[in-house]
């Protein structure tokens, strides 16, 4: 079955503003508010029947599958495929792989390649097709930069390890609408930055809320990194 759009909040499907888009992903937020408003928004939202935001205090947010899609299109984009050929490939899997959601699909991400110039697909059986009209089979690819992501049963991405799945930090839309949070808790990674930035010393926080000091430190350092 298809998956469903999500077009209003609902509890443990997470909600991002463009603000925790751009930090969350390490994305420019400019660039966050162009691709989402041109494309999840228009060109694949006119095409679905659907629209993949919804408004958040003068902004626009969207679920968890939406956040990943979006960490796909920009490490693809990074490794230097052209938008035209993002979209053209969103589309043509969405539609074999009857998913809303192809850029954040298991199935979908774990046969994701690229040779630097189209969005490629490695199957099964071995063997890679580019993704475009034509399925042309490729010999180049890269490994995929999905390591970081958890799936449920339907194989569509539910949890994030922005720094890492050796680090601490985990966004799941079961906690705290899907912010970074350490771990097993409901402690948001940005409080314990907040209080470092007020010059709390990290012994004092790792013992006020009861962690371990390489936890706090792994927190310091993915909002550093993201800021």
């Amino acid at each position: 079955m298809k998956a469903q759009l999500q077009t209003k909040p609902v509890l443990g499907t997470g909600i991002y503003t463009m603000s925790d888009i751009a930090l969350i992903l390490g994305i420019p937020y400019a660039k966050v508010n162009r691709w989402i408003n041109s494309f999840w928004d228009d060109r694949f939202g006119s095409k679905y029947g659907y629209t993949y935001t919804w408004s958040v205090d003068l902004t626009k947010a969207v679920n968890f599958p939406t956040l990943i899609e979006l960490f796909t299109f920009y490490q693809l984009s990074l490794a230097g495929v052209s938008t035209r050929e993002l979209i053209r490939a969103h589309e043509i899997l969405s539609k074999d792989h009857n998913t809303s959601y192809p850029f954040a699909t298991k199935s979908i991400l774990e046969g994701l390649r690229t040779d630097g110039k189209k969005v490629l697909f490695e199957q099964k059986d071995n063997s890679i097709y580019s993704v475009d009209s034509k399925k042309q089979f490729k010999l180049q690819f890269v490994k995929d930069f999905f390591k970081n992501l958890d799936f449920d049963s339907d194989l569509l991405a539910i949890r994030y390890w922005p720094a890492g799945k050796d680090k601490s930090i985990v966004c799941d839309p079961h906690h705290q609408f899907g912010q970074p949070v350490i771990e097993g808790t409901n402690i948001q990674s940005e409080t314990l930055f907040r209080l470092y930035q007020a010059n709390e010393p990290v012994e004092f926080i790792a013992q006020l809320y009861e962690l371990p000091i390489v936890i706090v430190e792994n927190a310091i350092e993915f909002h550093k990194s993201a800021a």
